[in-house]
């Protein structure tokens, strides 16, 4: 039995994870004043970048509508059980219109197969996820398990982020600017995490220094995991290629962890991130639970 993964644009991935695994995306909206766009559709990210340096408009984003996850629930086979990876409630709508478009496929055809996950994480935080789903699906084509093993590795999920610059979170009103001006006059760089109640995004540290703020940054790791020998770190960049390989290659020193998934992150991550933004993801211990 072939199962369909599908995500949303709040999710980043590489393609050519996005095309191993035959994933179907249901874009996000980004919004340049009346200007709408929908991310790797009608913006892609060099598009975007270039748009952020022409303007003075600051963009916003807006989940997807339920009839876009209705549309794409559609486009699946009626025999093919759809597995939903849903960008964290406590960041976005996304997840319960992907539930509202589940509810309107199943009063058609009562008899789908459909699970929605709240992942509580969002850019390579629901890569690490779509990896995981992989290797269950390969092991089993029983619907039920794959789903139960997924909730349970979705609360098993750290989600750590670093900012290299203020900039973004102070224009995007997410910082206020008078604090910000502060943070930046006195070189502090905010260390962020995934709460594991909602997925929504909190600042667990402000650290003075970019050097000292990504030693933290992987210190933190050993925080949550001990064992890494069967397990997979990811990792997303803002923008900033060589800086994002230099990170991961300083992690896996550190850390003897199986495999890697390197990618960047998207117009919603990039948004708030700016250049040199990073986010990892990676399972805790089961005994860390």
């Amino acid at each position: 039995m072939v199962i369909q993964m599908i995500i949303d644009g709040g999710a980043d991935l590489p393609q050519s994870m996005i095309d191993k695994h035959q994933l179907k995306v249901v874009p996000l909206n980004i919004h340049f004043g009346e200007e709408q766009y929908k991310t790797g559709v009608t913006m892609d990210l060099p598009t975007f970048y270039k748009k952020l340096e022409e303007t003075d408009i600051w963009p916003s984003s807006s989940s997807p509508s339920p009839q876009d996850f209705y549309e794409k629930y559609k486009e699946v086979d009626t025999a093919q059980p759809i597995l939903v990876l849903a960008l964290t409630q406590g960041l976005s709508s996304t997840y319960n219109s992907a539930r509202i478009g589940r509810d309107m496929l199943l009063e058609e055809e009562p008899d789908r197969e459909i699970a929605v996950l709240n992942t509580k994480t969002a850019s390579c935080g629901i890569a690490l996820l779509v990896d995981e789903a992989a290797r269950k699906i390969e092991e089993t084509s029983d619907f039920s398990s794959i789903v139960a093993h997924m909730e349970k590795r979705i609360e098993q999920t750290t989600t750590l982020f670093v900012l290299k610059t203020l900039e973004n979170v102070i224009r995007g009103g997410r910082l206020d600017r008078v604090k910000g001006t502060i943070a930046k006059t006195l070189n502090i760089k905010l260390l962020m995490k995934a709460t594991d109640d909602e997925g929504s995004i909190d600042v667990t540290e402000k650290v003075r220094g970019n050097k000292k703020a990504i030693r933290r940054f992987i210190e933190q790791i050993g925080e949550y995991a001990h064992q890494f020998e069967n397990k997979v770190i990811a990792l997303s960049h803002s923008n900033d290629e060589a800086y994002g390989k230099k990170i991961l290659q300083m992690i896996k020193e550190k850390y003897p962890f199986k495999d890697s998934i390197f990618t960047e992150t998207g117009p919603l991550i990039s948004t708030y991130a700016g250049d040199g933004g990073l986010v990892i993801a990676f399972f805790r211990d089961d005994q860390d639970r």
